[in-house]
């Protein structure tokens, strides 16, 4: 369900390697001519919603446009870092057939995707935001997953997202456990997180021409600070934001800022 003053949320189809995978966005905000289209993309464990308070600010004066995968209902050659590239790919070609390129905004794995998307196709990305990627440094959440994990075990691995716990949700650890409760849910966030942590793109991230805004919580056990360093250091002309006291989801810890960020970043872009 969409958050106050956000429209609701759009069911789709996205083409697949066997079979359409449905997917949900939410579009909102202006179309302001020089200005691109801002796409959002969750973690493995992330929703749409968990942008929703960076979105409702930003969305004011910028096009917005929220992308949820269902990522731990893939299977096949879908289910891994690649698979869920082509994916994204895939959507923006169809999605966006005249707003091309667009700026990426990632979170977590969904940084990740937007880091490959702008190495492999940098005709459809003009910008990047990544908020604790993976790609360089990660300290896999699932690391130790189980099959049929508890609601302790779900309960520490979320909150070590946070700086402060207070932002954690009940309703995502009874999500989480749901949906990793099941065999192939299981399966499927160790496979993703497996091929992520073997894609390290540090001899590509040079190939990055778009320009690039790293935000980061100083707190980020799962991308530690080294991992933004790393970034900046790696793709040309990339600068960070610090925010103090958050850990490794800042648009959920930090949603003021975030949106604050992202509208100083805009002026940056140039689109072709």
């Amino acid at each position: 369900m969409a958050g106050a003053g956000l429209p609701a949320p759009r069911s789709i189809k996205i083409r697949g390697s066997a079979g359409d995978v449905p997917a949900t966005i939410v579009d909102v905000g202006p179309s302001n001519a020089g200005v691109p289209v801002f796409v959002f993309l969750h973690g493995l464990v992330g929703l749409n919603e968990h942008w929703e308070n960076v979105v409702r600010r930003f969305s004011t004066t910028t096009r917005c446009v929220m992308l949820q995968i269902p990522l731990l209902d893939l299977s096949g050659d879908d289910c891994s870092i690649q698979g869920v590239t082509a994916l994204t790919s895939r959507f923006l070609q169809d999605y966006f057939p005249a707003e091309l390129p667009v700026a990426l905004v990632g979170n977590s794995f969904g940084g990740h995707v937007a880091l490959r998307l702008a190495i492999e196709h940098p005709d459809q990305v003009c910008a990047l935001v990544l908020a604790g990627s993976s790609g360089l440094i990660e300290k896999s959440m699932v690391s130790d997953v189980q099959i049929r994990p508890s609601r302790e075990w779900l309960r520490r691995k979320i909150g070590e997202l946070f700086y402060d716990r207070k932002h954690m949700r009940e309703a995502d650890i009874e999500r989480a456990y749901k949906e990793l409760s099941s065999r192939s849910g299981a399966r499927a966030m160790v496979k993703l997180s497996r091929s992520a942590r073997r894609n390290h793109l540090g001899d590509k991230l040079g190939r990055i021409k778009a320009p690039t805004l790293l935000i980061w919580g100083r707190e980020d056990i799962v991308t530690p600070p080294e991992a933004a360093e790393g970034f900046r250091a790696s793709i040309p002309g990339s600068r960070i934001v610090w925010f103090d006291r958050c850990g490794h989801a800042p648009m959920i810890e930090c949603p003021d800022q975030f949106a604050g960020a992202l509208a100083d970043f805009v002026p940056e872009i140039r689109r072709p």
